[in-house]
């Protein structure tokens, strides 16, 4: 059998063979195991590597080696030519198939998940699909290659650390490691590396998941919290967010300065029992039940505070609910603004008295509230003693000066009125 039949046999086997000359350049190869001559030149490239490496390949045959994820029985020995001349002749049998042909590489090769196997060395012996997208390219423009022809010279230091911090230690590693994106942005994958058996050889594999738009909107989420945070315990704000259930969930520290308790103590309080038991409170059951049953999204409503001392304030809250998984509302935001003054506990005023309020306010006199109201003047004067007292007001101007001061009547209304009246329980 000549030469030219000899390449002939082999053309369509599983089988590469090879002449290099003392310089170890390849000057003739041939056979049917690649289906081109430059995956024929990586792979004997990696043979070199193999050789010359800490790898411990023979410098005769046969011996095992491992190359794309396939496995090759290789005789490589040297001989010597006319003149003194050294070359060398290697023939490489695979005995393994491509990893389409194992069904858990077919498996991991199309798994979302980046996945790789390394040698010591630091050669990608296999990767997947999802891998090569992570650095921009294709599977097969990976593997073969070396990690210092895919990664920066920094991460490249780090990332052969790791590796031989897998095959010391023997054990599996999770972490989260950072990298650089073709774009020259950062990005973060977490997930573990392993040491693994391939092809005979202790090599280094690793599956992640890339998780950089996860952090980053971890982080932003974060951020907005810490904002919120801010701007809830130090700008003053009176706000609290409530439960779906009813209950405080969180707090700004100057709702707690309000009702004189500790912050810790009105996590976990009722809302309801905050409330005094005033008409105010049935309309603000209502607008819970709206609120909290989606009919509603928003609402502005008058309330009076009760606090740990069994003092009152009158307050506009502001309610938005806070929407949820599955359209369901997780809780309200409360927002309390034109705070009263503090006042003790003290029997509610009748809508009689409050009615003599707000005429008083509008100047009339005690004979036109009388008329007004289908009352005696004896009647008037007594509801007027009355709410002297009951306000610790002496005169008709202190009447109404308290009266306005102690949310009774609204600011925003005239001819005068009551403050619920003023402003109904409506949506914004």
């Amino acid at each position: 059998m000549d030469e030219a039949d000899f390449k002939t046999l082999l053309a369509p086997l599983p089988v590469s063979w090879w002449e290099a000359d003392g310089g170890q350049k390849v000057v003739d190869s041939g056979g049917g195991a690649f289906a081109d001559e430059r995956t024929a030149r990586r792979f004997l490239e990696a043979l070199r590597a193999d050789r010359d490496g800490s790898s411990g390949a023979p410098e005769g045959g046969p011996y095992q080696a491992c190359f794309e994820g396939r496995t090759f029985d290789v005789n490589w020995a040297a001989r010597h030519a006319g003149s003194g001349r050294q070359c060398s002749r290697g023939v490489a049998v695979e005995v393994s198939g491509r990893p389409e042909e194992n069904p858990y590489a077919a498996f991991a090769d199309l798994t979302p998940a980046a996945a790789f196997v390394r040698d010591a060395t630091g050669r990608y012996l296999w990767a997947n699909h999802a891998y090569a997208h992570l650095y921009g390219t294709t599977r097969d423009a990976v593997i073969g290659r070396h990690l210092a022809d895919v990664d920066e010279p920094g991460d490249v230091t780090r990332f052969l650390a790791l590796d031989r911090e897998v095959l010391t230690g023997g054990r599996p590693v999770r972490h989260t490691l950072a990298y650089r994106r073709p774009d020259g942005s950062s990005g973060q994958a977490a997930g573990y590396r392993f040491p693994v058996r391939w092809a005979g050889r202790r090599c280094v594999a690793g599956i992640y998941v890339d998780v950089t738009d996860s952090v980053r909107a971890l982080e932003q989420r974060r951020r907005a919290e810490e904002d919120l945070r801010t701007l809830r315990d130090h700008s003053g704000l009176l706000c609290v967010r409530l439960s779906a259930d009813g209950r405080v969930g969180e707090a700004g520290t100057a709702v707690a300065d309000l009702l004189r308790i500790r912050l810790p103590e009105l996590i976990g309080v009722p809302a309801d029992s905050l409330l005094a038991r005033t008409p105010e409170r049935g309309a603000l059951h209502r607008i819970w039940d709206d609120l909290a049953g989606g009919r509603r999204r928003s609402a502005r409503a008058a309330a009076v505070l009760v606090d740990k001392d069994s003092g009152l304030r009158r307050v506009r809250v502001h309610l938005s609910a806070v929407p949820g998984a599955s359209e369901r509302v997780s809780g309200v935001w409360a927002v309390m603004t034109h705070v009263g003054l503090r006042q003790e506990a003290q029997p509610p005023l009748t809508a009689t008295q409050v009615r003599i309020l707000a005429l008083l306010a509008a100047g009339r006199s005690n004979a036109d509230i009388a008329g007004t109201l289908h009352l005696s003047r004896q009647t008037v004067d007594y509801h007027l003693s009355r709410l002297r007292d009951r306000l610790g007001a002496a005169t008709r101007p202190a009447l109404v000066a308290r009266a306005y001061v102690l949310g009774i009547l609204s600011p925003q209304a005239w001819p005068p009125r009551s403050a619920t009246a003023a402003h109904p329980l409506s949506p914004v």
